[in-house]
């Protein structure tokens, strides 16, 4: 059964099993209290000795709803409550006067890979088993050095879950990396295949305007003057020849342009790759159908800045949800506007990947407008001019 299950969801279970296990003791040990007491009912210790053990199973299940890929990028709220784990599990230690606090502790090195950089992380585990030694020391009545070799000793063991827990993370990360990839690869085979439909159907166009186009030309003014130097019945076969010469001409002129007219790219069928499948975040893309693009290099920078939008939403905002329209203005233009439901910030952080947009959008005469505040997310639209249509020249 743990087959179908992730990493991300087994590292879950397995820590909400131990904690369980924990439980079992603190249990046992208070109803033994109860019958030396003869039912007397819980002491104001016992009480806070419970409610440390439920809160670190409450702030163990919040951490864990949903890890989201690349640690180190978690939310403010998120570290606080890390903070509030690592009390409750120290303060089942001391209320309990035993070393259970210790093994809760390998339960949260479980956790800490998904919320602290790698240096923090080591750190904040070797502190947090170190201030456990009280217990040993004090309420245990072990010698110091004893003491010391059983918090550095449970210290071990917690580093060892630290480590296959920071291997889950790079892992995933690394499968989320690929996915993006794949998918970045699946939106640009798209692109490609439609931009070389466009550059085919061109290329036809231009040989039937080139080649058909000026030889029925040509044709049309040699029957024109052969009718001016034949008569009788004769000139009445050159008259229809001339007529029909006309109007293959205008069957080409319209073949010619329903062609052109055709071979713009489908930008939805580009797009709509980059939306799927994407860990952590619901995407919900608004775009009419078909929506054409002309020019391939603008259609190509449309598809950078989707990507980039969802990149951001993953890595940086928080969000769960991401709104993307996109749709062409009557002035020709096409928008993209995208606002998430993330954390937001006090102010625009410009990074590579949104400086990378923007240039993109200046390149081919476009804009770029941020908006963002603390608690309500990002907000962007992103538009590009409509791309001058490529005319041939009139068969005459």
């Amino acid at each position: 059964m743990l087959g179908y299950l992730s990493q991300t969801r087994v590292l879950r279970l397995a820590g909400l099993f131990t904690w369980v296990m924990v439980g079992l003791p603190v249990v046992y040990s208070q109803y033994e209290s109860l019958l030396r007491h003869r039912g007397d009912g819980l002491d104001s210790w016992a009480v806070w000795l419970f409610t440390a053990y439920l809160t670190f199973g409450a702030c163990y299940f919040w951490l864990t709803r949903g890890l989201r890929d690349g640690g180190g990028h978690s939310a403010w709220y998120d570290r606080v409550v890390l903070l509030l784990l690592t009390t409750s599990a120290l303060g089942v230690s001391y209320l309990s006067g035993s070393g259970l606090g210790s093994i809760l502790m390998m339960v949260a090195a479980g956790v800490i890979p998904w919320m602290l950089q790698v240096r923090g992380g080591v750190l904040w585990l070797l502190l947090s088993q170190l201030a456990v030694l009280p217990v040993y020391y004090l309420i245990l009545r072990m010698p110091l050095f004893e003491a010391l070799m059983q918090s550095l000793l449970y210290g071990g063991f917690s580093m060892f879950i630290f480590v296959t827990s920071l291997v889950a993370r790079q892992q995933t990360d690394a499968r989320e990396e690929q996915r993006r990839l794949n998918t970045e690869l699946r939106a640009t085979r798209v692109l490609l295949a439609e931009s070389a439909r466009v550059n085919e159907r061109t290329r036809i166009s231009r040989e039937l305007h080139d080649l058909l186009g000026h030889h029925l030309t040509a044709l049309s003014l040699n029957l024109e003057v052969a009718g001016h130097l034949t008569d009788g019945q004769a000139q009445e076969h050159v008259h229809q020849a001339h007529t029909l010469a006309k109007l293959l001409l205008t069957d080409v002129r319209e073949a010619v342009s329903q062609i052109r007219d055709s071979g713009a790219i489908d930008l939805a069928a580009a797009l709509r790759p980059l939306t799927e499948q994407v860990p952590s975040l619901t995407i919900h893309l608004d775009i009419a159908e078909p929506l054409n693009v002309e020019d391939p290099e603008r259609a190509h920078v449309l598809l950078r800045c989707t990507q980039e939008i969802i990149t951001n939403a993953v890595r940086h905002a928080n969000a769960s949800n991401l709104w993307i329209q996109v749709r062409r203005e009557s002035g020709g233009e096409v928008v993209i506007q995208a606002h998430d439901d993330g954390v937001g910030a006090d102010g625009i952080v410009v990074g590579n990947g949104l400086r990378g947009m923007r240039e993109r959008l200046y390149q081919c005469g476009g804009e770029l407008q941020i908006e963002t505040r603390r608690g309500q997310g990002f907000r962007l639209r992103a538009s590009v001019p409509g791309a001058p249509v490529l005319m041939l020249a009139p068969v005459t």
